[in-house]
């Protein structure tokens, strides 16, 4: 009987370390959401494509623990980096112009520890 509880204990911890949040995120799970988003952050677009959006709200819906919004920012600061004509102001009003606003900013000059 002890071994069953502890069986059925030791799942239920498995499951719960196995969330989706816990899934390991990459730099491409990151950036590629956000590539149809920069026609729009460079000013080539007035407004996001929907496509873009789409990716926004992937992007949210996978980054939900503290860990993986600060890796997140790493990776998209870096992506940033590429493309030196981004509209900060563009930048700055991704998230809200496609009406799922993130909980940290894409920026070449964030600090992503905070």
């Amino acid at each position: 009987m002890k071994r069953a509880v502890l069986a059925v204990v030791f799942t239920v911890l498995l499951a719960m370390l196995m969330r989706p949040g816990a899934m390991a995120l990459t730099c491409p799970d990151v950036v590629k959401p956000l590539m149809q988003c920069v026609q729009y952050l460079i000013g080539e677009a007035l407004l996001p494509a929907p496509a873009c959006c789409d990716g926004v709200k992937q992007l949210k819906s996978m980054v939900t623990i503290p860990e993986d919004k600060r890796f997140a920012c790493d990776c998209a600061k870096q992506a940033a980096s590429h493309y030196p004509n981004l509209n900060d102001d563009a930048v700055r009003d991704l998230p809200n112009k496609c009406n799922s606003p993130i909980s940290f900013p894409i920026s070449k000059s964030i600090d992503c520890s905070t």
